[in-house]
Parts: structure tokens; sequence; C-alpha cells
């Protein structure tokens, strides 16, 4: 195959892959990871190893902060443990969901049922706490974005031979 088509399919899935940082029923970072080991190792690319295993490192990260983040802004805003197991627990529930964005509708509903079921009468709190795992959802999406950006760029750059 042509390294110019396989460059260009590189960057398709670098540039999808960006985008699914911040739409759900994309997987991600794990598509740009994609392009980057495709990349690398389909082209004769000069890229470091450095740039893979980095990458590799801050994907697994990306995916254990986006079930970890909320949860621990969810006790920032005042929320209970509860609070931070439903977050989790609606998040992977969610994700079975038939409707758009059911993880993170997912997610809401586990904070706000979680706290409910803690103390039925602060509803409130409830309230709070949810607002904080919509801050975390935030953060770990901000993460991953920024992520999936610099591989990008790294490429991109490996390509113009800048890098």
């Amino acid at each position: 195959m042509d390294t110019t088509l396989i460059n260009i399919f590189c960057l398709v899935l670098l540039f999808v892959g960006i985008l699914g940082t911040f739409l759900p029923v994309l997987p991600g970072l794990l598509l740009s990871l994609c392009g980057l080991l495709i990349y690398k190792f389909g082209t004769d690319a000069d890229l470091s190893m450095l740039y893979v295993w980095a990458f590799g490192l801050l994907t697994a990260l990306s995916v254990v902060l986006s079930y970890v983040i909320p949860a621990k802004t969810t006790k920032k805003y005042g929320g209970t443990r509860w609070g931070s197991i439903g977050s989790v627990v609606g998040t992977i529930v969610g994700i079975f969901l038939p409707i758009p964005l059911g993880f993170l509708v997912g997610m809401f509903a586990g904070v706000f049922i979680g706290e409910l079921l803690h103390d039925s009468k602060d509803m409130n709190k409830a309230w709070k706490s949810t607002k904080g795992a919509f801050v975390g959802f935030i953060y770990g999406t901000g993460f991953s974005f920024v992520v999936g950006v610099a591989m990008f760029l790294v490429v991109l750059l490996n390509m113009l031979n800048v890098i």
C-alpha cells in the first residue's frame, strides 16, 4: 500500500479519535492510538518509541480517569461514597442504554440516585453531587482531548519532518 494513503488513513484515525474524546459513540483515544501505531509500524516513519509508550500510557490513564475523576469530584462537591459508587455504576449501566449519551445520563442519574439512597431528605445535596460529577466529566474529557490533539500533532509534525 502507498505510504501516502497510509499517512492519510492515520491522520483520519487520529482526527476521528479526537472527535471521539467528546462524542461517546466513538472510542476516542483508542482510535487515535491505532492511528499512531499504524503510522509507526505501517510506514517507514522514524517516530521514536518514546512517543508510542507515552501515548499508550496516557491513553490507559485516560480510560481509568474517565471513571475515577467524576467519582472524586462528586465527593469534592459534598457527595458521599454512595454518590461516587452511583457515578461508576451509572456510567457502566448507561453505556448499555439505547439512548444518546446514555453513559452520561447514567452517570448523572447514578450520582443523584446514590445520594438520595443515602439521604432521601436532602435533594439539594444530591444536586450538588451531580454537579460535581458533571465537572469531573468535563475534566476527564478535557484530558482526553488534549492527549488526542497531542497525538495528532506529533504524527503530523513527524510527517512534516519537524520532529
